[in-house]
């Protein structure tokens, strides 16, 4: 065996011939996967006058139809032509409404006073994303949020934690409301722009295998017919023909 080589020495950083080592590359920061939130707090503006409330409760006497079944208790508005615009109760609050969720989840809906505001209200359904948006765009999807009157008990409907759910008619599951977690204002965030549409957002670093999320944004209305009862009609631009979604939250 030969006698092992002296290794050279390294060069000085004087030195013409030194080279600086070259830097390890860090992994790649994705700035759309943890967007800065940005969403303005909603408002603290009073609801509407009292004389405002009558004159929406005289509306809605005249212009739906109240059709109580043994299954689900929600009140269903007589529409002309499937079309959202003609026999609707107006004079509702405009709210913005979004639909989403990974394709197998379960859906979330999140209502804002404005795209670019905090949700008000965050609802996740037992009823999973592909599911409602497919059935959404095969006709008219009706849910009713359901619970139980408790004597002396002043929570506003909205407020309620949990609530049995029912879609067009039928039991499926429950739904609970939650606060806003980082990912719901992460999608939030990321469809501040958008006013009303649907798509898919990508989401490479989810763990599922399918890590697509899947939104669908729209106008809603809000009408409270009293403390027991509140709807969120989905709104079609100009009236006219496409999915249609209404969100009944009752007190029995």
């Amino acid at each position: 065996m030969g006698e092992p080589q002296p290794q050279p020495l390294p060069l000085p950083p004087s030195s013409p011939r030194y080279q600086k080592p070259e830097a390890k590359s860090s992994p790649v920061f994705d700035a759309q996967a943890s967007p800065a939130i940005s969403l303005q707090p909603a408002s603290n503006k009073k609801g509407p006058s009292k004389s405002k409330k009558l004159l929406r409760r005289f509306r809605a006497v005249f212009r739906s139809f109240p059709i109580i079944t043994p299954s689900c208790k929600i009140p269903v508005s007589l529409h002309h032509g499937g079309r959202i615009g003609e026999g609707h109760i107006h004079g509702g609050i405009r709210m913005t409404g979004t639909l989403f969720g990974n394709r197998r989840a379960r859906v979330s809906l999140a209502i804002q006073e404005s795209p670019k505001c905090l949700p008000v209200l965050v609802i996740e359904l037992g009823i999973p994303t592909g599911k409602l948006l497919q059935d959404m765009g095969t006709g008219l999807v009706r849910i009713a949020l359901e619970c139980e009157k408790r004597p002396g008990d002043k929570t506003k409907i909205v407020d309620e934690p949990i609530w049995m759910l029912y879609c067009n008619g039928k039991k499926s599951g429950y739904g609970v409301r939650r606060e806003a977690t980082d990912d719901d204002l992460s999608v939030m965030q990321v469809l501040q722009a958008i006013s009303m549409g649907a798509g898919v957002i990508p989401n490479d670093g989810g763990e599922l295998p399918d890590g697509e999320i899947m939104y669908m944004r729209a106008q809603f209305e809000r009408v409270i017919g009293s403390k027991d009862s509140e709807t969120y009609y989905m709104l079609n631009p100009d009236g006219n023909n496409g999915p249609e979604l209404s969100v009944f939250f009752v007190r029995v």
